[in-house]
């Protein structure tokens, strides 16, 4: 049990810094903070609503891991390393892909329940 209590102080103190640090990271807890009440109005089904939700703290997800690989990067050498960029660069790449998703899975939810487009 108190390794439980002591993992959920280090995920709130990691989420604590990455919200004090990241913009990004602050804007997806405003998307998330419209999209738990949003889920309700938009989808009449329990699983539509955790899928709206959860695309949503999926994007928080990789936005967290992309964060703390640009820190642990830039802790390891604050010059310019090529392959140092990429990775940076990948890490990026799967936030663009999560906010894609994320997009694409509201876009549906919102034709299918208001026959939007």
């Amino acid at each position: 049990m108190l390794r439980l209590l002591k993992a959920s102080r280090n995920s709130w103190n990691g989420l604590i810094a990455c919200a004090r640090s990241e913009e990004a990271f602050r804007q997806e807890l405003i998307a998330l903070a419209i999209a738990i009440p949003l889920a309700f109005i938009v989808a009449t089904d329990a699983w539509r609503r955790v899928a709206l939700i959860g695309v949503v703290v999926l994007l928080m997800v990789v936005e967290l891991l992309n964060t703390a690989i640009e820190k642990l990067s830039d802790h390891v050498t604050p010059h310019h390393h090529d392959a140092i960029g990429r990775i940076k660069d990948m890490a990026s790449a799967a936030v663009g892909l999560s906010l894609l998703l994320a997009g694409l899975v509201w876009l549906v939810a919102l034709v299918e329940r208001f026959g939007l487009l």
